[in-house]
């Protein structure tokens, strides 16, 4: 099967060079997705408003790639406020709790002083 790019359409995709999410066979790679809502360019500045947001944006990647929640095997959290993490924890939940994958938690600056998290997400597709 052939390498398939995936877009959201955001404008740093195309400023910095990369693809939403890229498919190789079974597998599906999720860049680091922030609480930006990509139809308006707007972000929220509530830390769960912009982790809801994070994980809608994922899931439409997901989806176009063929996947669900339920196919993720590993997701990376990255907060510039690390100790806030644990304030996640009920929307991540919702997402993550039945398919409980394999996760890193990042405490690190991100590119906008305005992003509180970036989610990052590897899935198994369960039928290629």
């Amino acid at each position: 099967m052939a390498r398939r790019l995936i877009s959201s359409g955001s404008r740093f995709e195309q400023d910095v060079g990369y693809s939403r999410a890229v498919v190789d066979g079974e597998w599906v790679f999720v860049s680091g997705t922030t609480g930006f809502d990509y139809d308006t360019m707007a972000i929220s500045d509530n830390l769960l408003d912009q982790t809801e947001q994070c994980l809608k944006n994922i899931q439409s990647a997901l989806r176009q790639a063929g996947a669900d929640f339920g196919d993720v095997v590993r997701v990376s959290y990255i907060l510039p406020k690390g100790e806030r993490f644990s304030e996640c924890w009920p929307v991540l939940r919702k997402y993550f709790g039945a398919s409980r994958p394999a996760m890193t938690m990042i405490s690190a600056g991100l590119l906008d002083p305005r992003m509180q998290i970036e989610i990052e997400v590897t899935a198994r597709r369960r039928t290629a």
